[in-house]
C-alpha cells in the first residue's frame, strides 16, 4: 500500500489546482485520473478575474496570460441589439477582463507547474472504492492497488465515484435542451473584444474569441448532433447571431454535444473526504462560471487541508464545506436565470428585451453583473 498525505481524484483543472496548492505548501499529494494524458475534452474556455488572482501565488497566471485572449467586455444581445453591456475594464483588479483560453491549455499549465514542484499523476487509473477510518482514507484502484492518505479530495466530475462512495446526495435536475459546443474559424459579423450571449426564440448562443483566431460557440438545441459541422453551426449563427452583417463559418476545428444539469452536493465533506468542482456542483454554461467556481473550491480546500495537516483544528474543513455550498447556490441560480432569460418563449421576448435594455442602462446593474461574472464579489 502506497502512503501519501492527500489523494486527489481527478486531474482536470480543479484536481490539478488543489494538488498544486498542497504541493507548493510542502505536502505529499498523489493525483489519480482515469484518462490517458491529453485525452481531455475542452469544454471550459473562460478564466475570470478572481480565478487569475487566486492562481497568481501558485505560479500559473503568467502562463495563462501569455496564451489567452483578454476580453474586456461581456454583452447580452438580441441579434444586433445590445440589451445589457457588461464592461470589465473598470473592475478593481489587476486583471480587468475575461481571459479566453481553452481548458486544454489551462490544464497543461497547471500540470506543468505541479510537475515542476515534483508532483505526479497516476494515469490511467480509476478509483473504484473509498473507505475511511479514524486514522485516514484508503482508495482502491481498478488494477487492485491501494493508496492510503490522511485525506482525499474528490474532483472527479459530475459522475463522481468519490461522492457516490461517500454516500453524498446530489440533488437537482436536468435542462430539457441539449447543448452543442464548437471551436470554429469564422469571419465577419462578430464584434471584437467581446464575449457575447445572444438571445433568440430558438435558444441561446454564446460566441467568444479564443487564441489562434478561433471562436468558441455554445448553444442550446433540442437535439444536438454528435459532431456539429459547418452547416449546423452556420445555421445557429444565421438564426440567432448577428443579423446586419452575418458571421460566416469557415471551419469547425472541434465540436461536441452534452446535456446540462443543475445540481449541488448535499454536503462538501464526509469525514476525511472533501468535494470540489463538478463533483460538488454543476450548472448551465451561461456566464462561464463552472471551471472558475471549481478552481476557487480547489484553492480553498487545498489551503484548508494544508492548515489542518500543519496542526490546525479539524473544524477548518467544516468551515470550507459550510462556506462553499452557499456560494455554489448563488452561482447556480445566476446561471439558471441567464438560461431561462435566453430561452424565453417568443411571446415573452419583447417584454424581456424592454426590461433588460432598461436595466442595462443603469450603471449599478452593469457594475453588479461585472462583479458577479468576474467572481470579484466572492473575494
Amino acid at each position: 500500500m502506497n502512503a501519501t498525505e492527500v489523494i486527489v481524484v481527478g486531474a482536470g483543472p480543479v484536481g490539478l489546482t488543489a494538488a498544486l496548492v498542497l504541493t507548493q505548501r510542502g505536502h505529499r499529494v498523489d493525483i489519480v485520473d482515469g484518462q490517458a494524458e491529453g485525452a481531455n475534452t475542452s469544454r471550459a474556455a473562460v478564466v475570470h478575474s478572481r480565478t487569475l488572482e487566486l492562481l497568481e501565488p501558485y505560479g500559473v497566471t503568467g502562463d495563462l496570460l501569455t496564451r489567452g485572449v483578454p476580453t474586456p467586455r461581456f454583452t447580452v444581445r438580441d441579434r444586433d441589439r445590445v440589451l445589457v453591456p457588461v464592461p470589465f475594464d473598470g473592475l478593481p483588479t489587476r486583471y480587468p477582463y475575461t481571459l479566453m483560453i481553452s481548458q486544454a491549455d489551462t490544464e497543461a499549465y497547471l500540470l506543468a507547474r505541479f510537475e515542476e514542484l515534483g508532483g505526479r499523476v497516476l494515469r490511467p487509473a480509476r478509483v473504484t472504492a473509498v473507505t475511511q477510518d479514524a486514522a485516514g482514507v484508503t482508495a482502491t484502484l481498478d488494477d487492485g492497488r491501494t493508496l492510503r492518505a490522511s485525506y482525499l479530495v474528490g474532483a472527479d466530475g459530475m459522475h463522481s465515484t468519490v461522492r457516490e462512495q461517500a454516500g453524498i446526495g446530489f440533488a437537482g435536475g436536468t435542462y430539457a435542451e441539449s447543448f452543442v459546443l464548437a471551436d470554429v474559424r469564422l469571419h465577419g459579423g462578430v464584434p471584437k473584444g467581446e464575449v457575447i450571449l445572444y438571445f433568440s426564440p430558438d435558444g441561446l448562443v454564446v460566441v467568444a474569441p479564443l487564441p489562434d483566431g478561433m471562436y468558441r460557440i455554445v448553444a442550446t438545441v433540442d437535439e444536438a448532433p454528435r459532431e456539429p459541422g459547418v452547416a449546423f453551426v452556420q445555421r445557429l449563427l444565421d438564426t440567432r447571431g448577428p443579423e446586419s452583417e452575418p458571421a460566416v463559418v469557415e471551419e469547425v476545428v472541434w465540436g461536441s454535444r452534452f446535456r446540462v444539469h443543475h445540481r449541488i452536493a448535499d454536503t462538501y465533506r464526509d469525514r476525511r473526504v472533501l468535494l470540489a468542482g463538478d463533483a460538488a456542483h454543476v450548472h448551465s454554461p451561461a456566464g462561464g462560471q463552472g471551471m472558475n467556481l471549481g478552481i476557487e473550491d480547489a484553492v480553498q480546500v487545498g489551503e484548508a487541508l494544508s492548515e489542518v495537516l500543519n496542526g490546525a483544528p479539524d473544524e477548518r474543513l467544516d468551515a470550507y464545506a459550510a462556506a462553499r455550498r452557499p456560494v455554489a447556490e448563488k452561482v447556480v441560480a445566476l446561471a439558471s436565470r441567464l438560461t431561462r432569460l435566453a430561452t424565453a418563449r417568443a411571446a415573452a421576448r419583447p417584454l424581456r428585451n424592454a426590461v433588460l435594455a432598461l436595466a442595462g442602462h443603469l450603471p449599478a446593474v452593469r457594475r453588479r453583473l461585472a462583479r458577479q461574472l468576474s467572481g470579484l464579489d466572492r473575494r
